[in-house]
């Protein structure tokens, strides 16, 4: 039985604000309807096994597809309420730009990160801006999908994020947002939870690491 001894969580959706509401808030300034976005996304998902080619969203996320290329494709398929297309210069930006900072979370990472257990980041990123410079004392490693041409949820970059802080996915404990992430956690030993508010997760936190971290 190890004894868990590190934490690793995602960005979007954990350290900063829900997913939807900012996409929906970026679908509100383009001036197009966000159901044709979730639409044009499901198309690209249909299963892991579907080639990069066709899966522009798993490409993005590993870094074999260049922002501008994915902004083109997925800018193709929008139209404002107007009729005109949706800029695909800067998409990426936009998309991201209403994403806010959770102070609460952050200074939680940091309380564990004090009390000795190793802490990363591990994230999907769709070639978005990271505010690196906030966090220093924070993460012991950084583990970006698409710096390390791996996404969540595939086992290997779970691996390689407890890897990098010298501990076994048994060690590790994981926290996101998306169900599918935490079930991919759970697949190679870790011990996972679904955020979804503050409090809820500080307390299974609490009781994971033995501390309070309040």
């Amino acid at each position: 039985m190890f004894e868990v001894r590190g934490l690793l969580v995602d960005w979007g959706g954990v350290l900063t604000s829900g997913l939807e509401p900012a996409l929906r808030r970026w679908a509100e300034l383009d001036d197009f309807d966000f159901d044709s976005y979730l639409e044009a996304v499901m198309k690209w998902l249909p299963s892991e096994t579907v080639t990069a080619e066709l899966n522009p969203v798993h490409a993005l996320e590993r870094g074999q597809i260049a922002v501008p290329d994915f902004e083109r494709k997925l800018a193709s398929l929008l139209v404002r309420r107007d009729g005109t297309p949706v800029p695909a210069e800067g998409l990426i930006e936009r998309m991201f730009a209403h994403f806010e900072h959770q102070p609460a979370m952050a200074a939680l990472v940091r309380r564990i990160n004090e009390r000795g257990i190793r802490t990363a980041l591990l994230s999907n990123s769709w070639g978005n801006t990271y505010p690196r410079d906030t966090w220093d004392g924070m993460f012991d490693d950084i583990v970006i999908s698409g710096e390390v041409g791996l996404r969540k949820p595939e086992p290997e970059i779970f691996r390689l994020a407890a890897g990098r802080l010298g501990l076994e996915p048994a060690e590790c404990v994981f926290v996101d947002d998306l169900q599918l992430n935490v079930d991919g956690a759970r697949a190679v030993g870790m011990t996972a939870i679904l955020h979804t508010e503050y409090d809820e997760t500080r307390r299974a936190l609490e009781d994971l690491f033995g501390a309070d971290l309040t």
